[in-house]
């Protein structure tokens, strides 16, 4: 067996990314993390006896380059008899990194739920990670925001997490794989591509030539602590429709943060673009010795401190 496809075997097996019998949605750009990918799940197919199919987005932000994107990947998906979704979305803020995000990972849950499979498996690699990790640090991130990705994260699974993208290239150019590439990924214009293409280069030729791999190893590090964080703050909060202040002052440092985003995720949005500046502008409000009402705007939705309360809603507009 491959030395590669016998790692990803092993990862999934260590943090159980699937089962006998698991039916897998496959997000493929073209690019070369998801042909290595959908190779990787194709040859692991029969031992696994899983069901596999190809969601696929053309963003046409690329004119003609996209068009052929979806046509090769439309040529993969023959190739390995796999059956294909795809969508042409209509990209209303053009370039934005997180419209884009929103709109792939609602496609791919809608191909899944619509075909009743249990897991979308996305391409993603050890330098994606280390790019997330900086990209959270410098917007600003508790630890939750940098444990970056995990292997699994509810439906989503990342079976490359763990793969040097050099190890990808090897393993696409010993089995003569070809795949796409997307010019863009050179400019600057988006966040991620100006930390990939002139920080992470600057901080390995000036300060740690392994920093990818130092920041690789620190996140799942910082997984394990943020993973028992969570459990105690789990514990501690009990669904209220308004938390006690009294309750969360009495809490260590670590666990007030968490508790907050507990009750921010559960019971108004998904706290995910929820920032460390903003659980800190609630806690400062919470903590006010002031008389009145605290209230502080964040993300659409309104902070309200009423004595021992604190309650979280919606924007009206």
């Amino acid at each position: 067996m491959n030395k590669l496809i016998k790692k990803i075997q092993n990862t999934a097996h260590q943090h159980d990314l699937w089962k006998k019998g698991s039916r897998i949605v496959i997000g493929v750009s073209g690019g070369p993390d998801s042909v290595c990918l959908l190779d990787i799940l194709a040859q692991l197919r029969p031992k696994c006896d899983m069901k596999l199919i190809i969601a696929h987005i053309n963003y046409g932000l690329r004119g003609k380059d996209s068009q052929r994107d979806e046509e090769f990947v439309r040529k993969l998906a023959e190739r390995y008899n796999l059956k294909i979704f795809s969508i042409k979305p209509i990209i209303r803020i053009k370039n934005s990194e997180n419209e884009m995000r929103n709109i792939r990972y609602e496609f791919f849950e809608r191909v899944r739920a619509k075909n009743k499979f249990d897991y979308i498996a996305v391409g993603h690699n050890m330098e994606d990670q280390v790019e997330t990790f900086i990209m959270r640090i410098i917007r600003g991130s508790g630890l939750k925001g940098l444990s970056a990705m995990q292997y699994k994260s509810g439906k989503i699974i990342r079976p490359l997490l763990g793969t040097p993208r050099a190890e990808i290239l090897r393993y696409l150019k010993n089995k003569k794989l070809n795949y796409r590439i997307d010019k863009t990924n050179k400019e600057n214009y988006f966040f991620r591509n100006r930390v990939r293409n002139k920080l992470i280069p600057y901080l390995e030729r000036n300060f740690n030539p392994n920093i990818k791999k130092t920041i690789f190893e620190a996140t799942g590090s910082i997984a394990e602590d943020n993973s028992l964080i969570q459990e105690l703050s789990d514990k501690v909060y009990g669904n209220e429709a308004a938390l006690s202040v009294r309750k969360i002052l009495k809490l260590p440092p670590a666990l007030q943060g968490r508790v907050l985003l507990r009750f921010i995720n559960n019971k108004i949005i998904d706290g995910k673009n929820v920032e460390a500046t903003h659980v800190s502008e609630i806690l400062k409000a919470i903590k006010s010795t002031k008389g009145k009402n605290q209230i502080v705007l964040f993300k659409g939705l309104k902070m309200t401190r009423k004595g021992d309360k604190v309650i979280i809603e919606k924007l009206t507009h």
